[in-house]
């Protein structure tokens, strides 16, 4: 697996990339197949938060892109807890995964109407995320910027958009870091 690890302008200790290299290329027995990961470390800069030291993975492989970020104390603290925040959700994808070539092992869930009028479904149903809501408005095409404007206006984390300069759909989010992403489907 090739790793990148970042850490702004500060170097990375010898120990601390050991660590790390050892640690994310452990992450491959969950899952076959990824072959690149990026680790970028960075500091909150809020005096009142006491796990100051912030680790931050992206595993990419077969299409499928796995990211988690963990805090904590010390850098190396920040390593353990990513790495398990990883193994959970390869684990997760790979049941998806092993679920949806294997239907004839893993039948969808199946819905139970009891004698009594009550619903009852599997429990892997259960835990699964399901739609609740739908919503359907008309796009006027605006810039980014506008795009922007109208997240912040309406308090969400993302707005979704046509672009007036491309013509394509796009994303405006806001990341961890306060500042505001873009997403361009070309």
């Amino acid at each position: 697996m090739d790793i990148a690890i970042r850490h702004g302008k500060l170097e990375v200790s010898p120990s601390l990339r050991s660590a790390v290299e050892e640690k994310i290329s452990r992450t491959g027995r969950f899952l076959e197949g990824m072959d690149r990961a990026e680790v970028r470390f960075s500091e909150e800069r809020n005096p009142r938060i006491a796990e100051k030291e912030v680790c931050e993975v992206t595993l990419h492989g077969h299409g499928h892109v796995v990211r988690a970020r963990a805090s904590a104390a010390d850098r190396f603290a920040a390593v353990d807890r990513v790495v398990d925040k990883l193994e959970h959700r390869m684990e997760k994808l790979k049941g998806k995964l092993i679920g949806r070539s294997h239907p004839r092992r893993h039948p969808a869930a199946s819905v139970d109407f009891g004698l009594n009028g009550a619903v009852s479904a599997d429990d892997d149903a259960a835990d699964r995320p399901r739609i609740v809501k739908s919503k359907k408005f008309e796009m006027k095409p605006m810039t980014p910027e506008e795009a922007a404007m109208q997240m912040d206006l309406v308090g969400h984390e993302f707005y979704l958009f046509t672009s007036s300069e491309t013509g394509h759909a796009g994303v405006v989010y806001r990341r961890h870091d306060g500042q505001i992403g873009l997403i361009d489907a070309s």
